[in-house]
């Protein structure tokens, strides 16, 4: 019998908080009972995927080689439990998860850590590791950026590390790494891809309101004045009740909803206030309002609740095989086709069908980038 050697995607991830945990759980949950087999005898790929299979690389696939983390509940620890470590408070999607044999490693804490969340937060006392050793002897092809909102210096550092390590950075933070063209030139001259910023969830508060304004702007509705407003109870949000690291977050949102109209938008977009009691679940709320045919006025309200972490989940099972699919190619530079279709801030804005559709064509070899 012939046994086929499937391509792995070798993974290190930088903050293994909740959406790391949904990654890594989600990963085993579709290479599990709920794998493709499921799938076909509904002649449909399994929920949350852009397909079960993409560009030859399944969801099992993925295997994370390496993890960085600076919380004394987490560091030290396999990361099949340090994914379930408080404060991380994302449900559980799998009974068990078997060791991984990898220990997440103290990375350097920079501004990882704000005023708010050094309060719920212990900094463990271990060595600093050497991160862009670790990544080449892990023999890692992606880091994953999954620090906290605000991690400017944390974020630059890892990046910095891939261009040395010589691997390929996926950026899933407001920090405008792969949108900006200092650090696009520097993996370019270095033949290394990276894509981001900021993860765009499946279906996620930004990708309803862009969607709705640009079904508005494309219907011939007059877009008066919109706005959007964020709650949660996890650590993601309680890290932004620090207002000075919110900058780029607001940035990354309000440009990939206002790039749907050819005119300026009056509009408030961004995170609102923690609500402890709501865990890992997020609470959008959306407004627009508008005149369509006469100056007749139209108003909009809309409420949408989701579990924050798995949102994103799916979304980056497609960006590292997207990721793979490209180092495998050899292609350098920010991956245009992935980040517009993954990420809130790419280096492109385009309407969400077109994004994935260049995705698509992208992953076939249908578009370069």
């Amino acid at each position: 019998m012939q046994i086929i050697m499937r391509r792995k995607v070798k993974v290190a991830v930088a903050g293994v908080g909740n959406c790391a945990s949904a990654l890594i759980q989600g990963t085993r949950y579709y290479n599990g009972k709920h794998n493709h087999a499921d799938a076909s005898n509904n002649g449909i790929d399994p929920i949350g995927l852009t397909a079960y299979n993409l560009g030859g690389i399944e969801p099992g696939d993925i295997e994370f080689v390496a993890a960085f983390d600076v919380a004394d509940s987490k560091v030290g620890k396999d990361l099949s439990e340090a994914i379930f470590a408080k404060p991380n408070n994302t449900v559980k999607i799998i009974d068990s998860m078997d060791r991984t044999g990898i220990k997440v490693k103290r990375g350097p804490a920079f501004d990882g850590i704000g005023r708010h969340l050094s309060q719920k937060v212990k900094v463990t006392d271990r060595q600093v590791a050497d991160v862009k050793q670790e990544l080449k002897d892990s023999g890692a092809e992606i880091l994953l950026n999954y620090l906290p909102v605000g991690s400017r210096q944390a974020t630059q550092f890892y990046a910095e590390c891939c261009l040395d390590a010589g691997i390929c950075f996926i950026n899933a933070i407001p920090v405008f790494i792969a949108s900006t063209p200092k650090w696009q030139q520097a993996f370019e001259r270095k033949n290394l891809a990276c894509a981001g910023d900021d993860v765009m969830s499946q279906l996620g508060a930004t990708v309803v309101h862009k969607t709705l304004v640009k079904l508005f702007v494309d219907r011939g509705v007059k877009v008066d004045q919109t706005y959007q407003l964020n709650i949660g109870g996890d650590m993601d949000f309680y890290n932004m009740l620090d207002e000075e690291r919110l900058e780029d977050k607001r940035i990354s949102k309000t440009s990939a909803v206002a790039a749907m109209a050819n005119y300026e938008i009056p509009m408030r977009i961004g995170p609102s206030d923690f609500v402890s009691f709501l865990e890992n679940d997020k609470v959008c709320y959306i407004s627009i309002k508008g005149q369509y045919f006469g100056g007749i006025p139209l108003e909009l309200d809309l409420k949408l609740k989701v579990v924050d972490a798995y949102n994103s989940a799916g979304i980056m099972i497609d960006a590292l095989r997207g990721a793979k699919v490209a180092i495998d190619r050899g292609i350098s530079g920010p991956l245009e086709s992935i980040s517009a279709y993954c990420f809130k801030h790419p280096p492109v804005q385009m309407p969400y069908t077109q994004a994935k559709s260049n995705f698509i064509d992208f992953i076939e070899g249908k578009r370069e980038r």
